[in-house]
């Protein structure tokens, strides 16, 4: 099981830090990718990084500007955002699955998400 926490309202400009804790499976296993969506559109990479937190890897739209960190000890992975802006509005989820590569962007059914956590920037 995942649970995201950690989204709320966030002024234009803003950083807000989320966070994805994982239960009942080994979760040093799994690569944690994280997704977002808006209403009536598909879920969007977002970062991802590896088993033991040694890579990463973000969409173009966030390289510079978002960092993404687990600890494998406390089963959680985080994604801190910066510069936040309206288009950055979402439902953001994590995502856990066992191919080692974070350059993978998409999800399979092999994966599993959490319920998701709602991140809204306006003024």
């Amino acid at each position: 099981q995942l649970v995201e926490s950690g989204g709320g309202l966030v002024r234009p400009g803003g950083s807000l830090k989320i966070s994805c804790t994982g239960s009942g499976r080994p979760f040093g296993d799994y690569v944690i990718r994280w997704f977002r969506q808006t209403p009536g559109k598909e879920r969007t990479f977002v970062a991802a990084i590896s088993r033991n937190g040694a890579r990463t890897y973000y969409a173009d739209f966030m390289k510079g500007r978002a960092d993404i960190s687990r600890r494998n000890v406390e089963n959680t992975v985080w994604l801190e955002m910066n510069r936040l802006q309206s288009e950055d509005t979402a439902v953001y989820y994590c995502y856990a699955d066992l191919r080692p590569d974070v350059a993978i962007v998409d999800a399979d059914p092999s994966g599993y998400w959490g319920q998701g956590t709602q991140v809204t920037v306006s003024s």
